[in-house]
């Protein structure tokens, strides 16, 4: 409907929906009614749209040497001009940034978080459009839990830590930029069996209760 309220989820595998296993890699999608984006529009119901921009991979604002699309910074301007008109974006970043090869302190990594809010503030207007620049609520990640793969292991060491570390950092880039905030670790784990990703029963939990805490803001 043309008067929906219109929800951006901008995050990584966690919010595409990564099916966690043992190997870690080839994977699959849960369905949408499984991701928490999904579980989220059902307990928002009538009334609720939402726009997945999720991406395995995808930094704050990092370059990824393996990769050059992960770069959250750098896609969501065209993300969210693509998508206007928006009423929130809800960006749950970070877990990626931990990976050893970028050597980021939990610091840095809210900086980069900075970045994607300055990018939501400045959105305004879109492509020859006069649509307002929508709210944000940020979203920190939950923390790692024990990795199972030898290689993400070392790729995520001293991973566990930082994203322990991230949703007090979290939680003041936030209230400096007037976005609302929500700590994932609060109300779910990552609980899959590769020690990053998110079990059904997961995304039921942080799907809920990002929708109460969306409920509250759009109502």
């Amino acid at each position: 409907m043309a008067d929906d309220k219109r929800i951006l989820a901008f995050g990584d595998s966690l919010t595409w929906g990564w099916v966690p296993s043992e190997d870690f890699v080839p994977t699959t999608r849960y369905p949408f009614a499984q991701r928490w984006t999904g579980v989220m529009l059902e307990a928002l119901g009538d009334g609720y749209e939402v726009v997945e921009e999720g991406l395995s991979g995808r930094t704050t604002n990092a370059d990824d040497p393996l990769d050059g699309r992960l770069n959250g910074a750098g896609y969501l301007p065209a993300a969210l001009a693509t998508h206007l008109p928006l009423d929130l974006v809800v960006i749950m970043l970070g877990t990626n940034d931990t990976k050893q090869y970028f050597a980021r302190e939990p610091f840095d990594i809210a900086v980069g978080l900075a970045d994607l809010l300055l990018a939501v503030a400045g959105s305004a207007g879109g492509v020859g459009t006069a649509y307002p620049a929508p709210a944000a609520l940020v979203v920190a990640p939950p923390p790692l839990g024990e990795l199972t793969d030898p290689w993400h292991r070392e790729v995520f060491r001293g991973g566990r830590a930082k994203t322990e570390a991230l949703p007090a950092l979290y939680a003041g880039v936030a209230g400096t930029f007037g976005a609302a905030f929500l700590d994932a670790g609060e109300v779910t784990s990552t609980d899959g069996v590769d020690g990053v990703h998110f079990t059904p029963e997961n995304n039921v939990a942080l799907g809920r209760a990002i929708a109460e805490r969306v409920g509250s803001l759009l109502a």
